[in-house]
């Protein structure tokens, strides 16, 4: 169920301080998504803290974690000459809270059927989003969310739609319960992904049945992380443009999962990965792009470390990343 936040939930989340002006001290909210369409922010916030999907796909549990943390540092961010707190609606989160803390990941039927539940109550609001024409900005969770986020799009621009995913899996598995594994995967099944290109997989962790799929679809495209990083055989900003031009089309998303990051707090945490540096110069590089229309960041994990600091540094980290993407499309 929708939780829509309120200005005094906002206000909650922000330390003011004499003489400057935080995003949380502008940022706007409403008391119903109808209202949605009447607002003059370009960029809605929405929460789904929820690691159902991914203990379904046989995941560390904590993705539910990082919301809070994430949004309270971007709410304390300074509003600047760089970014106007005016320009963005913090719309709020779904409330699975109870089911999460409740959820045994052995329970394969009603994993599957509460994965379901928040696909649909994400992609209709997704949907409304689009239709209102702003900008969905949607921090996980656990990465079956993208299935919700790439119906949404797709349902409110009336049109197949492409993805950028950087990650270090395809997320293609197959036609199974829902998990996290496997959001792609449905959204192409139904009609919804039509160019779907990943960045930077893993070629320990991905099976070779997966990588047939790929090799068989003309739209679908990738790079590895080894090419990348270990062999050097192909260049990171070469490669940045080349994905560019197979998926900017038509409307897409940008999705990062964060277990793709070199020692990340996610839930598939990685010695070997990119730099938060990297990833933040993806994110502004592809929100660069008109038909950029979504950003969902998911997987970031801060209790899976037994470190007090984790909380804070995700948190922050993800603050990058949005205040990356809205700058980045108001800078086009």
């Amino acid at each position: 169920m929708l939780q829509l936040f309120s200005q005094k939930n906002i206000t909650d989340f922000v330390n003011p301080r004499a003489g400057e002006t935080k995003l949380g001290e502008h940022v706007q909210t409403i008391s119903a998504i109808e209202e949605l369409k009447n607002s003059t922010a370009m960029f809605v916030i929405i929460g789904v803290p929820e690691d159902i999907g991914v203990k379904m796909n046989y995941g560390n549990g904590g993705a539910h974690t990082a919301f809070t943390p994430a949004l309270k540092s971007f709410l304390n961010t300074q509003e600047n000459q760089f970014i106007n707190g005016k320009d963005i609606l913090v719309l709020g989160y779904l409330d699975y809270l109870d089911e999460v803390l409740n959820f045994d990941g052995s329970d394969r039927e009603k994993g599957n059927s509460l994965v379901k539940v928040i696909d649909k109550e994400l992609s209709e609001i997704i949907k409304v989003i689009v239709k209102s024409d702003k900008i969905p900005i949607v921090i996980g969770g656990g990465h079956n969310n993208s299935y919700g986020n790439l119906k949404g799009l797709s349902e409110g621009k009336n049109q197949s739609i492409n993805v950028i995913n950087l990650d270090a899996h395809t997320d293609l598995r197959r036609l199974e319960e829902r998990h996290s594994g496997n959001g792609f995967s449905y959204a192409i099944e139904h009609n919804y992904l039509d160019k779907y290109f990943m960045f930077g997989l893993h070629e320990n962790y991905t099976p070779q049945y997966v990588f047939d799929q790929i090799h068989s679809n003309l739209n679908i495209d990738y790079n590895t992380y080894e090419e990348l990083e270990v062999y050097k055989s192909v260049i990171f900003e070469k490669e940045l443009h080349r994905a560019k031009n197979f998926i900017q089309n038509k409307p897409f998303g940008i999705e990062i999962d964060l277990d793709c990051i070199q020692n990340f707090p996610s839930s598939a945490m990685t010695p070997s990965g990119f730099t938060t540096q990297q990833t933040r110069e993806f994110v502004y590089y592809f929100a660069r792009n008109t038909n950029a229309t979504y950003i969902h960041i998911c997987e970031g994990a801060p209790t899976v470390i037994q470190d007090p600091s984790a909380i804070n540094q995700v948190g922050k980290f993800i603050s990058y990343l949005i205040s990356d993407f809205i700058k980045a499309k108001n800078n086009i």
